[in-house]
């Protein structure tokens, strides 16, 4: 069987969702898998607008960002906007249309809803006759996930699932599989020594910070609230924030740049504070952290939470000391702490890459 699995650059969550597919592809040896970021296909102008565009515009421009994201998802717009995408696809992605034709692929797995337009327009003009498995990566669905040619969809949850039936797509064609996460996130490693090998004290309330790949939000702020707490704060990309904190010389904080053992950390954590984008939820969740949302992108994660509230998972507070006070709470009180887990296990999908995979059936 040979497979594309292909997701394309724009934030960190696609590219982690579609390894963790390939990872999980690749065990069988019948089966010839191979990764691309859609991107690398692209015009440089395309290239460039989806990755430093988008990056530019949620960190400097969050509103903005925000009143697009709502507008391209007005149902009169659709047609619109789809002639605009496909035109723009077609003008530049030329490279990513050849490669899908001339590779043949019997199976594709997309992560990000560029590549999706891409090959289902190719199969409905029979260009490929591939299965195309879209992958959507928040809990929330916008419209412009959706095309024709598509045979189905992986989601995250019953809400997503639910979601996509009322925009009008078969219930036969949608699968709540959950997000894809690397087994990693499963694990249940020893506590102890893994804080230990951490540099952690082990009779602390932990609490990870994880700023997303960019490195946003008021993260100074945070840390100063939370005196008395064990730390560890995930900077991402941001250097100018790594070099600030590590200045500072807190012990009680951890300061860490970009990270491969993200897995560990959560594992190590007793609570997490977080921008909610969709492959941190779901990893969270597989580690059964209690949640706690800060610096909400409007569009995407403001609608993660919506649907998160809906199954009484994770506190969304409005000021620094807001965030500080919910530790507090998770901390002294066993039964709300208790609460939280359960509630992050009961949502989680440990076996999402397998039950996305299986879907080649």
């Amino acid at each position: 069987m040979k497979i594309l699995v292909i997701h394309a650059s724009a934030g960190a969550g696609h590219l982690k969702a579609a390894e963790a597919i390939y990872q999980g592809l690749i065990r069988d040896s019948r089966h010839h898998v191979v990764l691309v970021d859609a991107l690398d296909y692209t015009s440089p102008f395309s290239k460039k607008l989806y990755r430093e565009a988008y990056a530019f515009v949620i960190s400097r421009m969050p509103r903005l960002w925000g009143f697009l994201f709502s507008l391209l998802d007005v149902n009169v717009l659709q047609p619109f906007v789809r002639k605009v995408r496909r035109a723009h696809n077609a003008l530049s992605a030329g490279k990513l249309h050849r490669f899908l034709r001339e590779e043949k692929f019997d199976y594709i797995f997309s992560t990000h809803f560029m590549p999706n337009e891409v090959a289902a327009a190719l199969k409905r003009s029979g260009r490929i006759s591939a299965r195309i498995i879209s992958v959507i990566t928040d809990f929330d669905v916008h419209k412009i996930w959706l095309a024709r040619g598509i045979d189905r969809y992986a989601v995250a949850s019953e809400w997503t699932k639910k979601k996509l039936n009322r925009l009008g797509v078969e219930e036969n064609r949608v699968f709540v599989t959950g997000i894809p996460t690397h087994e990693k996130f499963s694990a249940r490693p020893d506590i102890g020594a893994l804080k230990n090998n951490l540099g952690l004290q082990t009779d602390e309330f932990t609490v990870l910070i994880a700023t997303g790949s960019f490195g946003i939000g008021p993260i100074e702020a945070i840390i100063k609230t939370l005196e008395g707490f064990q730390v560890m704060v995930v900077c991402g990309h941001n250097k100018s924030l790594f070099q600030r904190l590590s200045r500072q010389h807190v012990p009680s904080v951890k300061v860490l740049g970009l990270v491969n053992n993200m897995h560990e950390l959560m594992a190590a954590a007793d609570a997490m504070v977080t921008k909610p984008g969709g492959l941190s939820i779901a990893e969270a969740l597989v580690s059964e952290l209690p949640l706690i949302f800060f610096n909400a992108i409007p569009g995407q994660e403001t609608n993660n939470i919506k649907v998160l509230k809906e199954h009484g998972i994770g506190f969304t507070p409005v000021t620094m000391d807001g965030i500080a006070g919910e530790l507090k709470r998770l901390r002294s009180s066993k039964d709300e702490f208790l609460t939280a887990v359960k509630r992050a296990s009961a949502l989680a999908r440990p076996n999402a890459v397998r039950d996305i995979i299986s879907l080649m059936q």
